[in-house]
């Protein structure tokens, strides 16, 4: 187990950098612009993934995840206003997650939390997060990246560029890091 925690430590920053990252490349109206009637909005779904932390990382170890004061349908409604709200929703979400996540120890890892009465262990729970929000994150990235079409700034290999990026990756001496190293600390 060494190293998990400070693995999806990182990993999760990564994806909250990433949707950063991508939140500031869309003009504010554009936070809240919907495909169609049945798809999400940035905004949207920025505060499902908050409501989603909030609710799962509160008193985590002596609650159930899924809270009876959340509104998860209420999360689907594109109702935000400004875009200082929306950040504000994503703030939120991120504190209390990573609040959570940097109070446990490795001996922690095993022990049960439940999440709708499914009892998972701590690190279960953890991983079962690492797919949710990268998930919905993917999803701010890919609206971005469409809003800003021509403007687009990559946030990983440039398209063409792959040659580049290994031949400078393959210069190096090998060493042992974590694959975030790099990008946390641009």
């Amino acid at each position: 187990m060494e190293g998990y925690l400070d693995s999806i430590k990182k990993q999760f920053l990564y994806y909250k950098i990433l949707g950063e990252k991508a939140i500031v490349q869309v003009p504010t109206e554009m936070l809240f612009w919907q495909y169609n009637e049945e798809s999400n909005s940035i905004a949207t779904i920025i505060k499902h993934i908050s409501g989603n932390m909030i609710s799962r990382w509160t008193d985590f170890l002596i609650t159930d995840g899924e809270k009876s004061w959340r509104n998860r349908d209420g999360e689907f409604e594109n109702d935000l206003k400004s875009k200082e709200e929306v950040l504000e929703y994503w703030e939120k979400g991120w504190d209390c997650f990573l609040n959570a996540i940097n109070s446990i120890t490795d001996a922690d890892l095993d022990k049960i939390i439940y999440i709708r009465n499914m009892g998972h262990t701590i690190m279960e729970a953890i991983n079962r997060q690492l797919a949710h929000y990268p998930y919905h994150i993917g999803q701010i990235v890919y609206i971005a990246r469409m809003i800003a079409s021509e403007n687009w700034q990559t946030l990983s290999i440039a398209k063409n560029k792959s040659k580049e990026f290994n031949d400078e990756k393959f210069a190096q001496e090998k060493s042992i890091k974590h694959f975030t190293d790099d990008f946390l600390k641009k």
